[in-house]
């Protein structure tokens, strides 16, 4: 079994897959001075609770933007699993052409998605990432990645907003059922959900019009499903499309070993 993890900035999602089947997943919050016992003892916790057994991981495969993190997940893996963890774009590569300026620029994240968008949608699609930030990623009909836009994330938004302002409350991201809100709280909800579906839903069309067609979207990430019920945009919500595509990149990668 592969033990696959993706590495954000706010959040590490861990999954463990059966061949190409999630068996199970859990989140941990991407804290800076986290430390190997930590993150192995939590590991080993999902895993009991799961009934996994450690000695039936063969691999693990890890995708991350945060350099600070990696040190400790490696560690974790090599003192509670006995492996040496795989590395993507360090010493795992991801198949895919990248048509970026400068290729290195890009987050492996974003190629994960856009590598796994491509093998379970095809070709012609904008994967939308609902992450810290939120990233609209292009990959061409034939698999290539193109590029795409970054955009402040939903959550770092509304802080944003709570902080620089003296009397605005903390409230929940979710559609208030109304755009005039009658208290404060429904009128930050509402610039919050609808203010923010606007703005996915018109970089999707100007994405379009440069592409010359109408792409698949395929919509990921924590927040995708808020958005998803205030646009019929996305073709396809999928929350695991991230880890899914590290099992991708692994299967296809064992496939060409044989």
């Amino acid at each position: 079994m592969l033990l696959a993890v993706d590495i954000g900035n706010t959040n590490m999602e861990f999954g463990v897959f059966d061949q190409e089947q999630l068996k199970a997943s859990f989140r941990l919050a991407t804290h800076h001075d986290v430390t190997s016992d930590e993150l192995g003892l939590s590991i080993r916790q999902f895993f009991l609770i799961h009934e996994i057994l450690p000695e039936t991981i063969e691999d693990v495969l890890i995708s991350s933007v945060v350099p600070q993190v990696v040190y400790s997940v490696k560690n974790a893996m090599r003192k509670y699993l006995s492996i040496e963890p795989l590395i993507v774009q360090e010493n795992f590569s991801i198949p895919i052409v990248n048509k970026y300026d400068n290729p290195s620029e890009v987050g492996a994240d974003r190629l994960v998605n856009a590598y796994a968008g491509f093998r379970k949608y095809g070709g012609g699609i904008v994967v939308v990432d609902f992450g810290t930030a939120t990233n609209f990623d292009v990959i061409d009909q034939e698999g290539a990645y193109l590029g795409g836009v970054l955009y402040p994330g939903i959550k770092i938004s509304l802080e944003a907003l709570v902080q620089r302002t003296s009397k605005l409350p903390k409230v929940e991201i979710e559609a208030p059922g109304r755009m005039i809100g009658t208290n404060t709280a429904m009128s930050m909800q509402s610039g919050i959900v609808y203010g923010y579906t606007g703005a996915v839903v018109r970089i999707i069309e100007n994405i379009s019009k440069e592409l010359g067609y109408q792409p698949k979207v395929i919509a990921t990430g924590g927040l995708a499903r808020v958005i998803g019920e205030q646009t019929d945009i996305f073709s396809y919500i999928d929350r695991s499309l991230t880890l899914d595509g590290l099992c991708l990149i692994y299967r296809d990668y064992q496939a060409g070993k044989q």
